[in-house]
């Protein structure tokens, strides 16, 4: 059933915001003992709390066992007399190469007396959707939905009994060394961080860690090497295959996304410790380390974009396209590992889809002691929402309680919170069910047919989806920037750039350039939950082209939203079996592709070649009225492009689609009901 739920500080002067008819079909079974925790939960956070003050320690040196010095911010509750309490408390610890002077920022910032008081309501009542623009007010809502407490210093938490510590990650922010970007060795500085955290006298003992992104990943990094104090995490929109996730999705360059992130990261890691120029107590050793590697993988990136072919890629760009190199396993995570209590907060349209079900379904720990939450939310939008009636708690509170629950032993019912809650995508409200994928679902092919669907005129192929094989045709599409006005645009791009909603909300736009595969309309409420597959029967004119597929839901009225997607460069098609799923008639549900130079296989052109994409796992319900719709494009810029090699050898041609009854191409599809297509 639906489920409703309820030291610069003197400096800052400025906020700085960082960034019916389903109602009949059941959708999850919410536990009785549940109900009324998200309201529980708020009233603890926001409460008053056991110490009135903070005490900060800044740029606390952690020496690690290689000599590197990393720096940290503590906060410490404290005393009306505002010095720290003398008594040992849980500690939580946050590992950001956004830069601990940023996090400090944003908790001057929120810290104004009365501030939140009168910006919280304000910013989530803020609606830009009369102007077509929805996707700015999910921006301005992320705050009261959690995300600037998350993301670095939550002074209620730390009045209620918590030190939290906020560590720049090696070779970022103050901190000395080079950065990694999730090398092996930050790994171990998450583990030995934990243990120094451990053994200080204001701790006593128990860690959990916490934050947002590259901090979330950092947090399943440290607990999937089982340091001993570590006792809970909550990470937040997390990745754990960061290739297939967003450094190289399909094979191709997450251009939407990583070149500005390299730039934020490196930029802001050249910021000097002014403080310690002005009391002569300057780290010359940081400055050492900056001038040795001052601007991180940028080097990998312009290779990527410039060298001009497969015999020519340089070393440093062979290694990320090796998954035997050191650093293509350090990206791969093994949340299998995991055995700490785990609450993951991930979105439907986040640069991280692809992980954050897989790292739910594979930390090793009893159902109580994990949770999924699933909004819809791009990237930097994370946690929209939350708070609302109907809406789970903003993330504050839900980590609170977290925390409160596997570090202080508070018997609050958190676990017993449901163990999965779901923004469905078609009813467009929040849910909860036992599982994810939702119990009860069953894959089925659905197939690519010729026959026009007549719902999509505007479209490069209006086309059908089938429950059997049907005529035969070849059809074609080309590569087209129609696709920069697209949810694939804004979920790439990890909502930097607030798309108009006739983009995001509406695909009839880019599918101008796209081959359309559209059902009949279902007549009861059809709910689809978990991963697709797309079989493709594809021809080429090249050694190589790059396919995109969505899957769409249509209204009655035509509109064609996205709710999910995938893509695959050809050449790089070779599934690694091992770490592929299929359904019981043996068809992928997620083919899992190598996306390495030793398995590229170069398309022969002008001959048929089957590419299995993966599509990534979602949550909806079509209803009554509404289609089912496959979109194909031949690219998905500017999300993606391919690394210049495969560019130049694909010459951005004309792509096929081989339409044939004996070779047919289909998608596999986890529904709950057989619609009769």
């Amino acid at each position: 059933m639906i489920k409703h739920r309820g030291r610069l500080s003197a400096l800052v002067a400025s906020v700085v915001v960082f960034a019916g008819a389903v109602a009949s079909a059941p959708v999850g079974q919410a536990a009785p003992a549940a109900e009324g925790l998200d309201a529980q939960f708020v009233a603890t956070h926001n409460g008053p709390q056991q110490y009135p003050n903070v005490f900060i320690e800044w740029d606390v040196p952690i020496t690690m066992s290689d000599g590197t010095v990393l720096k940290a911010n503590v906060y410490h509750p404290a005393g009306a007399d505002g010095q720290p309490i003398a008594e040992p408390t849980p500690t939580i610890v946050n590992m950001t190469p956004y830069t601990k002077l940023v996090s400090n920022i944003a908790d001057s910032a929120l810290s104004v007396p009365g501030l939140s008081e009168v910006l919280m309501p304000v910013l989530q009542n803020l609606d830009f959707s009369a102007f077509g623009y929805s996707s700015l007010s999910d921006m301005m809502n992320a705050l009261p939905g959690g995300a600037g407490r998350t993301f670095g210093v939550d002074r209620n938490l730390i009045r209620g009994g918590y030190t939290q510590v906020v560590v720049d990650v090696r070779g970022t922010g103050f901190s000395q060394g080079v950065w990694q970007v999730f090398g092996e060795r930050e790994q171990l500085d998450g583990v030995e961080v934990v243990d120094w955290a451990a053994e200080q006298g204001w701790s006593n003992g128990k860690i959990g860690m916490s934050g947002i992104s590259y901090s979330g990943i950092n947090q399943l990094h440290t607990a999937q090497r089982q340091p001993e104090a570590l006792k809970a995490i909550f990470p937040i929109v997390p990745g754990s295959d960061l290739i297939r996730d967003v450094a190289a999705p399909g094979g191709a360059l997450g251009i939407g996304f990583i070149p500005a992130w390299l730039l934020a990261v490196d930029g802001a890691k050249l910021l000097p410790d002014m403080v310690s120029i002005l009391t002569g107590r300057f780290d010359w050793t940081w400055l050492a380390d900056r001038v040795r590697d001052p601007f991180t993988f940028f080097n990998v990136l312009i290779a990527a974009l410039t060298t001009p072919s497969i015999d020519q890629i340089p070393p440093e760009l062979a290694t990320i396209l090796d998954d035997e190199s050191s650093l293509r396993t350090s990206w791969v995570g093994k949340p299998d590992q995991v055995q700490v209590p785990t609450f993951i907060y991930g979105g439907w349209h986040d640069i991280f889809t692809y992980s954050s079900p897989r790292i739910y379904n594979a930390v090793d720990v009893p159902a109580e002691q994990k949770k999924l939450i699933m909004g819809n939310v791009y990237h930097v939008t994370v946690s929209s929402g939350l708070g609302r009636p109907g809406a789970p708690a903003p993330l504050e509170a839900l980590q609170r309680a977290w925390f409160d629950k596997w570090l202080k032993g508070i018997d609050n019912g958190i676990d017993r919170y449901d163990p999965v809650t779901l923004w469905q995508q078609g009813s467009e409200q929040w849910t909860t069910d036992v599982a994810f994928p939702r119990p009860g679902m069953q894959h089925r092919r659905l197939y690519l047919d010729p026959a026009s669907s007549g719902t999509a005129p505007g479209a490069r192929f209006d086309g059908s989806l089938v429950g059997e094989p049907g005529g035969a045709q070849r059809v074609s599409v080309d590569p087209s920037l129609a696709t920069i006005c697209s949810r694939d645009a804004a979920q790439g791009t990890a909502g930097l750039v607030p798309l108009p909603d006739v983009c995001i909300k509406d695909a009839r736009i880019s599918e101008g350039a796209a081959l359309t595969f559209t059902t009949a309309p279902v007549t009861q409420p059809t709910r689809i939950s978990g991963s697709i597959a797309a079989h493709l029967n594809t021809v080429l004119d090249t050694t190589d082209g790059y396919w995109t597929v969505t899957v769409n839901d249509v209204a009655p009225d035509g509109r064609s939203t996205v709710w999910s997607q995938g893509q695959l460069m050809a050449s790089l098609r070779t599934v690694d079996e091992a770490n592929s799923t299929r359904s019981p008639n043996g068809d992928y549900t997620d083919p899992y592709p190598y996306l390495t130079l030793a398995t590229r296989q170069p398309v022969v052109p002008g001959e048929p070649t089957i590419i299995d994409i993966g599509i990534r796992a979602t949550d909806g319900v079509l209803l009554p009225g509404h289609r089912l719709r496959v979109d194909v494009f031949a690219g998905n810029f500017p999300s993606g492009i391919p690394l210049r090699p495969l560019l130049n050898e694909s010459g951005l041609r004309t792509q096929h689609l081989e339409l044939d009854p004996s070779r047919p191409s289909w998608i596999n599809v986890p529904m709950d009901t057989d619609p009769g297509w």
